[in-house]
């Protein structure tokens, strides 16, 4: 990836570095649009191939929350490649200081959550909740941590969906295949990773339903999608 972007490494690094500095100078669709456009040229030079399916199963209204399955540190670059709308992600705190990756989060306006910090989690949910109610998009990984076994996908946490049901905001389950190739195989082979938008469940739909049932219910979703690929 580095050889065949030799010339543009240092000037988008710089840029990124620059724009990740001052995130209150660029407006939200003009960072995304460069994190875009870093990915998808590191992604072409990385022999990495990105297959979107289901693009319009993402709502026309901003205000939704991406929920995928996690497989690793490139789950979040995968999406951003596939999704041609700007969103922000909640991440542990344990990758926040990952080089890229922290600079990517930052242009991001992430949250990084304590998970052993109730407090700060719980500050965590309600900053988001309302950012999505006034238009932001978020993406959550409700699995906690990334899978060690590919494309098996691990228990959905219901405390990931509280944020959604205080937001009130369309969930989009997002099944990730093969997402932990790219960062997980040493091999310079080319790699394909599919992402694949579900149909989102709205509120109508789960307002009834405890976070626990909801976590379940797009947990299958998820794990459907990928056993039919």
């Amino acid at each position: 990836m580095v050889f065949r972007n030799i010339f543009l490494v240092p000037y988008m690094w710089i840029k990124l570095c620059y724009y990740a500095s001052h995130v209150d100078k660029y407006s939200e669709e003009k960072r995304f649009a460069m994190l875009r456009f870093i990915t998808t040229r590191a992604n072409k030079g990385g022999n990495v191939t990105i297959e979107v399916y289901g693009q319009e199963n993402i709502p026309e209204k901003d205000g939704f929350i991406f929920f995928p399955n996690h497989q690793g540190l490139y789950d979040v670059l995968a999406v951003v490649e596939a999704c041609p709308r700007p969103f922000s992600v909640v991440a542990k705190m344990e990758i926040s200081n990952i080089q890229f990756l922290k600079q990517v989060f930052a242009c991001m306006k992430a949250y990084m959550i304590d998970r052993d910090d109730v407090r700060q989690a719980m500050q965590v949910i309600i900053n988001v909740a309302n950012e999505v109610k006034q238009g932001r998009n978020y993406l959550i990984f409700a699995e906690g941590t990334r899978s060690k076994n590919g494309n098996e996908v691990q228990t959905f946490k219901g405390g990931s969906f509280k944020a959604a049901v205080k937001a009130k905001c369309p969930i989009v389950p997002v099944a990730l295949v093969n997402a932990f190739m790219p960062f997980d195989t040493n091999t310079v082979k080319p790699v394909t990773v599919q992402v694949h938008f579900l149909e989102p469940l709205l509120y109508e739909e789960y307002k009834d339903m405890k976070t626990t049932e909801i976590a379940k219910q797009v947990k299958d979703r998820i794990q459907q999608a990928i056993e039919s690929r």
